[in-house]
């Protein structure tokens, strides 16, 4: 199916928005560097929430999303926690409170808070600034061109190539939509900063809402006429020591598919999972567009909030719609056009293949507004993130102090648009989008768990420990892939996790520790809980009203239950499209019953909404 007038003139409407978003929050954005890069800290926990999961569904995850659907039927909403998905509910617990008393502006900045201002600390700052721009980089370069070769499925050159006055080879068409929806996206992010990110994510989040009702209904419609042909054990979420999914005489094809994947011992991949992804948790949010919205809350209660809004908000819409995908998917299979030039049949195909197949007139243009909101959402709060760093982190640190409000303005739009411009070269270089993205998860997140999980919970660990610790993680992340060839990136993480935590160790006993009185204030503002003994006995003999943090248990109780929640939000939508009425009404029970639970044991222990509230 191609695009139809009514579809252009959605999708066009949805850019003007856009536009119109960016100019009207303008003079809002530009009064501080606060109001810019954090929205002034006025915004509300639900819209940031809101915000925060419009961020997150990317047009990239959600491919990826349908096509494990596809694949491993139930069994598939465990594969997300490799991310891992689940670190919103350590967040939602406990880190994000903590993170919020720092009241900083950027993860850079919060070193400071942790590690005082002496050598170790210069030196951890300023890895982490590299690793936040790294990552920023990257994440903007793989979404300029992913992006580009969605977009160019719906619009083919030959017809659009009527209406451009240049000639443009075809390996660079990618490229070329890619910069005309960048575009957008700058626009409104440098005008409005946070504030207009947040409003341009509701816009998205609403039409997403739309569309997803939509493709799921219609795909229930046609359930409900066709017979579903799946292989034994598609419908169960449980495994067993191997995954014993055969698709012989219904898609062959999909035994390859997973052989492919690796992931047919689940079992190990599923432990594996668990235990990268808790410490992947524990280390708390990355540098990124996550904790610039923890940081961009009014108190530490709604930092608490707005974690926790994240999973209800985007779960059941999102995957309400990758089940009616993966359902349409599966009973017309064979009207698919899953076959790529120069690569063969490719699975990832399934999610345009099915909007172009069945997605009817107007919506279509609705979903392609929703998917390009996507982008530019995800694209949007990456480059407010890296903005954050280079302007606080790098100008008003080392070069200018004391700028005014008009030359930081001056410098966050020179800032933005020189990292557009580098992640659009970087876009041109990359051959392959799914290396850039495994590259930034296996590379980057792997050297950065050991380093951020001993920061919170050791008092003795130092700035000096922390460079080491990042260093001594970037490198085997980033060398594995070559030398362990063909080996899941999940299966070396142990022995990369081994050689950061030694460069930790070594670095942190080669330094002094951290000056007793950053340790103590650090400890008497965060309140984390950990192997804090040392400095919690000297602060309680300065202030023998000091209150220990004791909520290890009941922290790691909600986690549990937390978890347990968010995956009952997960399959509850698959189970409504799928019409299976008993597991449905499981998964609601699930729902409601670790509802209440979290109600009593999390959110009426929360503190109060004043600013900086312990």
């Amino acid at each position: 199916m191609s695009l139809q007038t009514i579809d252009i003139a959605i999708i066009l409407l949805y850019l003007v928005t856009t536009v119109i978003i960016g100019l009207i929050l303008k003079k809002r954005a530009q009064k501080s560097k606060e109001s810019y890069l954090l929205g002034g800290n006025q915004l509300p926990w639900y819209m940031l929430g809101l915000s925060n999961a419009s961020g997150m569904f990317d047009i990239s995850g959600t491919v990826w999303l349908v096509t494990i659907l596809f694949v491993y039927g139930l069994k598939s909403i465990w594969l997300p926690w490799l991310w891992p998905v689940f670190n919103q509910i350590f967040l939602m617990v406990f880190l994000s409170m903590w993170l919020r008393r720092s009241n900083v502006t950027t993860g850079a900045e919060w070193i400071r808070t942790r590690f005082g201002s002496k050598q170790g600390s210069r030196e951890s700052h300023i890895i982490v600034v590299v690793f936040a721009l790294i990552m920023g980089l990257g994440y903007l370069a793989y979404g300029f061109i992913g992006l580009g070769k969605f977009v160019e499925i719906f619009m083919p050159w030959e017809y659009v190539s009527q209406y451009v006055p240049f000639n443009i080879p075809l390996e660079y068409v990618p490229h070329f939509y890619g910069i005309i929806f960048t575009c957008f996206a700058v626009f409104y992010a440098l005008l409005g900063g946070m504030m207009s990110i947040v409003w341009a994510d509701l816009v998205q989040y609403i039409i997403m809402a739309i569309s997803g009702i939509v493709i799921g209904i219609i795909a229930m419609m046609a359930l409900a006429d066709n017979p579903l042909a799946v292989p034994e054990g598609w419908m169960n979420p449980f495994f067993g020591w191997e995954l014993n999914l055969d698709w012989s005489g219904i898609i062959a094809d999909v035994n390859q598919k997973i052989t492919d994947d690796q992931f047919s011992l689940f079992t190990i991949i599923f432990m594996m999972m668990i235990f990268k992804g808790g410490l992947v948790s524990l280390a708390g949010p990355a540098p990124n567009y996550d904790m610039q919205k923890i940081l961009s809350t009014r108190s530490v209660r709604e930092a608490a909030l707005m974690s926790g809004s994240v999973s209800f908000i985007l779960m059941p819409i999102r995957y309400f719609m990758i089940a009616g995908f993966g359902v349409l998917g599966l009973l017309f299979y064979d009207q698919l056009d899953l076959i790529v030039p120069g690569k063969g049949l490719d699975f990832e195909q399934i999610l345009p293949s099915a909007i172009s197949q069945f997605v009817p007139v107007g919506f279509l243009g609705l979903l392609l507004a929703g998917l390009l909101a996507a982008f530019m959402s995800t694209f949007a709060g990456t480059l407010n993130a890296a903005q954050a760093y280079i302007v606080n982190d790098v100008y008003l640190k080392y070069i200018n102090p004391t700028a005014s409000n008009l030359k930081i303005k001056s410098i966050n739009y020179l800032a933005g648009l020189a990292m557009v411009v580098i992640s659009i070269v970087m876009g041109f270089f990359a051959k392959d989008v799914n290396d850039v993205l495994q590259w930034i998860v296996s590379g980057l997140y792997g050297s950065y768990v050991a380093a951020n999980v001993l920061k919170w919970y050791w008092w003795r660990f130092n700035g000096t420990g922390f460079f080491w610790g990042m260093v001594g993680g970037l490198i085997p992340a980033l060398t594995f892939r070559y030398i362990f060839v063909g080996v899941l990136d999940l299966y070396t993480f142990p022995l990369m996790l081994l050689i950061s935590a030694i460069a930790c160790i070594i670095g942190t006993y080669s330094a002094p520790p951290v000056d007793e009185k950053v340790l103590k204030d650090f400890y008497k503002t965060v309140r984390p809980w950990g192997f804090w003994k040392p400095i919690h006995d000297k602060v309680v003999a300065e202030n023998p009203e000091f209150v220990k943090n004791t909520n290890f248990k009941k922290d790691m109780f909600n986690v549990v239950i937390g978890i347990i929640w968010q995956t009952a939000l997960v399959i509850l939508p698959i189970y409504l499209v799928l019409m299976e009425t008993v597991p449905l009404m499981v998964s609601i029970g699930i729902v409601v019953v670790t509802s209440v639970i979290l109600k009593k044991t999390w959110f009426d222990k929360l503190p109060s909404g004043q600013p900086g509230a312990a």
